[in-house]
Order: C-alpha cells, then sequence, then structure tokens
C-alpha cells in the first residue's frame, strides 16, 4: 500500500509518556497498532455498548449505541485513510476512542454533569475521553493510563482542530505531556474528525426514519436527497421502501465520501511531510465547500426534526434528572458511592467534584438508571424513546 509523504509514520512517533519496561515478546504491531488494541480491550471502549447514540434505549438492539457509532466511524476512516495513503492504525485508532468520554445518555447526561461541575472547572466529553485514557483507564502497573503515543493523544485532544482554550482536564493532560494544542493535528486526525460526521449524519437519518421521527416527505425537502432518492426508485423500482431507503443512506454515505478524497487530494497539494500539516494553518483534509455547505444543511434539519423533537426533548430532559440526582447524592452522602470510589474520594473541591463526575462519566445508560433506583427507589419513567 502506498504511503503518502505526508502521512504519520509510527515509527517516527513522538514517544508515549510514561517508559515502558514490558518482558518478553511484544509482537510485530506498530505502535500506532498497540495503540488501537489498547483502546479496544478497555473497559471504558466495552462500556460504549451500553451509551445513547442518539435515542436513550438501554435494552433496544435495533439502534446504534455509541460503540456501534464508533465502529461504523472507523469503517469510514480506514476507507478514507487507506485511499489517501494515511495512517490506517492511527486514524483507526482515533476514530476508535473519539467518544469515549460520553457520559450515559448522550447530550442529556453531558448537559447535566456541565452543570453540576460549574463550581469545578466545568465538564467536557472531548477532555474528558482524554483524560479517561491517559489517567482513568490504569490496566498496567507501571503507570496510570493506557499511556497512548503523543500522535494518538494528540489527535483525540484535536480532532476538531486547534484548542485555544482548553478545559481543565486536557490543561492537566497538555501540562504532564504537551500536545502543540494550538497548531492544526495531523491529517489521520482530521479524517476521523470528518469519518465521525459522515456515519452519524447518515446513521442518525436510518434510526431516525426506522423510529417514526422522521419521514421521508420531510427529508425530500432537501434538494440533493430528492435527486438521490429519485435515482435510487430508477434503479429498483420494486424494491420494498425499507430497503430504497437504506440504499439512499448508503449513497449519501459514498458521495460524501468521494468529496471528501477529491477536495483532500486537491488542498494536499505541495504538503510533503506530517509537519508541515501541522504547520499548514488551516484544514485540509474535510468536505468540499459545495458538500460542506449541503452537510450544515442537514444537521440543521437534523436538529429541527430529529435531535430537537419534542419527544426527544421530553426524554432527554427525564435523563438529565436521572445524572443530576446521582451527582447530589453522592456530593452529599457519599456513602452512596461503592466502596472503590468512595475510598480514593479526594477530600478538597474542586478534586472532590471532579472524582464524582468521572465515576459517574463512565456508568451506561442501564447502571446509571440502577444506581438512582437503588439510591432514590424509583427513576424516572419513559427512558426509552424507542
Amino acid at each position: 500500500m502506498h504511503t503518502a509523504p505526508y502521512a504519520s509514520d509510527p515509527a517516527a512517533s513522538r514517544g508515549r509518556e510514561f517508559t515502558e519496561e514490558r518482558e518478553g515478546s511484544r509482537g510485530p504491531r506498530s505502535e500506532f497498532q498497540r495503540d488501537r488494541d489498547r483502546i479496544v480491550h478497555s473497559i471504558a471502549f466495552r462500556r460504549l455498548r451500553s451509551k445513547t447514540q442518539v435515542f436513550v434505549s438501554p435494552d433496544g438492539d435495533h439502534y446504534r449505541t455509541r460503540l456501534t457509532h464508533s465502529l461504523e466511524v472507523a469503517q469510514v476512516g480506514r476507507v478514507l485513510a487507506r485511499e489517501l495513503g494515511l495512517g490506517e492504525d492511527l486514524t483507526e485508532a482515533l476514530c476508535l476512542g473519539h467518544d469515549i468520554g460520553h457520559p450515559p445518555f448522550g447530550h442529556a447526561g453531558e448537559k447535566a454533569l456541565e452543570e453540576a461541575m460549574v463550581h469545578a472547572g466545568g465538564y467536557d466529553h472531548n477532555a474528558q475521553g482524554l483524560r479517561t485514557l491517559a489517567r482513568l483507564e490504569s490496566p498496567y502497573c507501571d503507570h496510570d493510563g493506557l499511556n497512548l503515543t503523543w500522535e494518538t493523544l494528540e489527535g483525540l485532544a484535536k480532532h476538531n482542530g486547534p484548542v485555544a482554550a482548553p478545559s481543565w482536564a486536557l490543561a492537566e493532560i497538555d501540562r504532564a505531556f504537551p500536545l502543540d494544542l494550538a497548531t492544526w493535528p495531523s491529517l489521520e486526525a482530521q479524517v476521523a474528525a470528518v469519518a465521525d460526521d459522515i456515519a452519524y449524519d447518515n446513521h442518525d437519518i436510518d434510526d431516525g426514519l426506522r423510529a417514526g421521527f422522521l419521514e421521508l416527505d420531510d427529508l425530500l425537502a432537501l434538494d440533493w436527497l430528492a435527486d438521490q432518492w429519485r435515482a435510487v426508485e430508477k434503479r429498483f423500482p420494486f424494491a420494498p421502501r425499507d430497503r430504497q431507503l437504506r440504499e439512499l443512506v448508503r449513497t449519501q454515505i459514498g458521495l460524501m465520501v468521494n468529496d471528501v478524497l477529491t477536495h483532500t487530494r486537491e488542498q494536499v497539494q505541495g504538503i510533503a511531510s506530517v509537519d508541515e500539516v501541522r504547520g499548514a494553518g488551516r484544514q485540509l483534509a474535510g468536505f468540499s465547500p459545495a458538500m460542506g455547505e449541503r452537510e450544515r444543511v442537514l444537521k440543521r434539519f437534523m436538529y429541527d426534526r430529529l435531535y430537537y423533537h419534542e419527544e426527544q426533548l421530553a426524554t432527554a430532559e427525564r435523563a438529565r434528572d436521572v445524572i443530576a440526582r446521582l451527582f447530589a447524592a453522592y456530593h452529599d452522602d457519599p456513602r452512596t458511592m461503592p466502596d472503590d470510589w468512595l475510598a480514593t474520594l479526594p477530600a478538597q473541591e474542586p478534586q472532590r467534584s471532579r472524582h464524582i463526575a468521572d465515576f459517574i462519566a463512565g456508568m451506561t445508560d442501564r447502571y446509571a438508571i440502577t444506581q438512582c433506583n437503588r439510591i432514590y427507589g424509583s427513576t424516572p419513567e419513559g427512558l426509552s424513546n424507542v
């Protein structure tokens, strides 16, 4: 496989925060392959299987969760990386790890933690993901965290671009292992970010249609989707409607992927190294201006018709209440926490609140509901909206 000169090279990695001494054979894996495998084998990654993506449905198995979303992002990311001659393993690691910091109940849970943590520096799921992988998830005897490479941590920290004002969680890691937050990240990180957009833009359409929150006629108000739908009907006139709809989603993914490839190849002309990528001062991997505008219109549509649907908002408010009540309970009476978390609870603020937020952020939807019921004797009804 052709490797581009601007690809990240695992043999030229800036290394890891902690020196590692491992006995025995380490096998043939590259440093970025090790990072990917450490993320996949982490407890935090496994918990994504029971964390909300869009629909709050702890027992549902037909809708995306944070885990299946991350796998779909990785699939798109690897295709893009391979075609562009980038590091597939680094791209995959970033795609798989990008949502590790999400709390239970998606953005509703994040909003509750943001409100609870106002006095303690706030809460940000991206920084929490870094904190989880670099500090909290600690399976090794000789250091905290997974000790991922600089390139993986950098990509997770700023896959959406330079970070001008890092939150306390990201700032702590950056002080210990500087990540050059003011520069653009590698192309692998930029590809992971656009793969995230492609995946959730389209699988949320799929899930929204399945759940009945979206109707085909709503989608056809978007001209380019209407054009694609007519093409699908022409190609498969006798196919069942549900199969035609899934074909529409696949077609949209393909168009977005091809657009990113064409536009990114244009943008990297004359870029000869990963250092030049970071020093370019602008995003190099992404949608063309025309597709970027379509994607923004699609996002606005999805917020209006799906994410801010009145049933979604009502369920999100009940979920937010669960997280707020849990934080209040643990803060007011720490004895309600499990023994292992209670034993390491700091006495002083803001560390005390941050410890509680770490515990809650790692919960699955189901575990949060169970804990709320254990402490309060009940949980809000209607926490599944599909």
